[in-house]
């Protein structure tokens, strides 16, 4: 008869070094936001980044490309390295280097970049600051006019 005791026990895995390291790399080569998504706050990321979705509040990829899809509906202050826009933004947007607005997109709020292009068929309406040295933007102070009579 059978001794349950008796019979040889299998050895528990036992998870190796080598194993780890042989897993598969991400798939994806940039962050995204799909458009089924809603966000409300700070979106902060370190890499390129997509949003097809609804953003709220600020956007922050700062040192790398932020793509608008054409389904993405942004009411935030972007700030990114570059952005090109097939969507609508809603808000102020900073930008080291280039913002390219496409057809059927919209853009409503300042911009401030190095290099800004506007595909005919896109609806931009705001402020543009271009040059190397850009600042945050701040609002306009009205003047004082002091009229005199003559």
């Amino acid at each position: 008869m059978w001794n349950r005791d008796s019979a040889p026990k299998p050895e528990p895995a036992k998870a190796d070094a080598a194993s780890a390291s042989s897993l598969p790399p991400e798939r994806r080569v940039v962050a995204w936001v799909g458009k089924s998504v809603i966000f409300r706050g700070d979106l902060i990321s370190s890499e390129d980044m997509t949003i097809d979705g609804r953003v709220e509040g600020t956007i922050d990829v700062r040192d790398h490309h932020l793509t608008i899809g054409p389904n993405g509906n942004i009411a935030a202050d972007v700030s990114a390295s570059s952005m090109t826009v097939f969507g609508k933004v809603l808000g102020s947007v900073v930008s080291k280097d280039k913002v390219d607005i496409r057809v059927g997109a919209s853009v409503e709020g300042g911009v401030q970049c190095r290099t800004l292009a506007i595909q005919e068929g896109a609806y931009f309406c705001g402020k543009v600051t271009m040059g190397e040295g850009q600042r945050p933007a701040q609002p306009a102070k009205p003047e004082l006019v002091v009229a005199t009579g003559i």
